[in-house]
């Protein structure tokens, strides 16, 4: 008898047409780390008295579907997951290599199935009107990029065969650490040790009552964004910005060329005061746990540009 493998495990993409409907075809195969989403049904106790020392059977609860999918930042598949965080995007080229512009403030995101498939046993979870929620990513001068996307879904129906008809396979095109660049205000910045970008849309579960257990659908919250910059501390100009309240502009890039990059940008940043701790002899470290907001030019608080050969998203 067969086992499910994770090297064998496939991830298969689609957005849908209509809220809480897998559409039968259009499915594309995405690259993943790992896979932590699906159903869960926990049971409640009985609270009943009467019978004794031993319990009355326990009531099924309600179906929460979510989790998090570990992803490479690729240059490709990339563009499916900022769709489905931030909407469609704007893109501008007559051919490769395209751009592709994502904002953050849409009121309203598409939403998407998701299809974890095991081969080998063989069986299918198809997940159901899926949302983003929300993306963090993590730079750091050595080792493997990744982002994690965290996901909710309606529903999760489950089967012997496929249900995505014939995917189309997404081209691996990964960004390394070296890759890998912060700017404040459009410089430079050095002495970067690590950085972390987190972005949530604060999606909220429509909780109403239904004969299956699931949600009616999730409402787009007020969005999020935030993360840390752990520098060297060479000097005071990120302090001193702290110090004064004022703002700056952050931009986390990675790029292969010029035809091929990937770029946040926080439009509008503030920096907390952070402790300058000495823990021994080698250099002092500063974490500033920056929080961003929406700009006055542009009026939007992230901007995401992806440049590559794909023509749309």
């Amino acid at each position: 008898m067969a086992r499910a493998q994770g090297s064998r495990a496939q991830a298969l993409l689609a957005f849908e047409s209509a809220y809480g409907t897998a559409p039968a075809s259009g499915y594309l195969k995405v690259p993943f780390a790992s896979a932590g989403i699906g159903a869960a049904q926990p049971l409640l106790d009985s609270e009943l008295l009467g019978n004794g020392r031993d319990p009355f059977a326990p009531v099924k609860d309600a179906i929460d579907v979510d989790g998090d999918m570990v992803v490479p930042v690729c240059a490709v598949s990339m563009g499916y997951w900022l769709k489905g965080l931030l909407g469609a995007p704007t893109t501008t080229g007559a051919s490769a290599p395209y751009t592709h512009t994502f904002v953050s403030g849409a009121a309203t995101l598409p939403s998407m199935a998701l299809e974890i498939g095991h081969p080998d046993v063989p069986f299918y979870s198809m997940y159901s009107g899926v949302k983003a929620n929300m993306l963090t990513i993590n730079m750091q001068r050595k080792g493997l990029i990744t982002a994690t996307v965290g996901l909710i879904a309606q529903g999760e129906t489950t089967a012997t065969s496929s249900a995505a008809g014939s995917p189309t396979a997404t081209v691996l095109q990964r960004f390394g650490s070296f890759n890998g660049s912060v700017q404040r205000n459009g410089s430079d910045l050095g002495n970067i040790v690590s950085a972390n970008l987190a972005y949530s849309n604060t999606l909220d579960r429509v909780e109403v009552l239904r004969d299956d257990g699931k949600i009616e659908g999730l409402d787009e919250g007020v969005a999020t964004l935030g993360g840390q910059l752990v520098a060297r501390f060479d000097g005071a100009a990120l302090y001193n910005q702290a110090v004064d309240g004022s703002s700056c502009s952050l931009s986390f890039s990675y790029e292969i060329s010029a035809g091929v990059k990937l770029t946040f940008t926080a439009h509008e940043v503030y920096l907390p005061i952070p402790k300058k701790e000495v823990q021994g002899p080698a250099g002092v470290q500063v974490t500033f746990d920056w929080q961003a907001s929406k700009a006055t030019s542009p009026a939007r608080m992230m901007t995401a540009v992806l440049t590559n050969s794909v023509a749309a998203y």
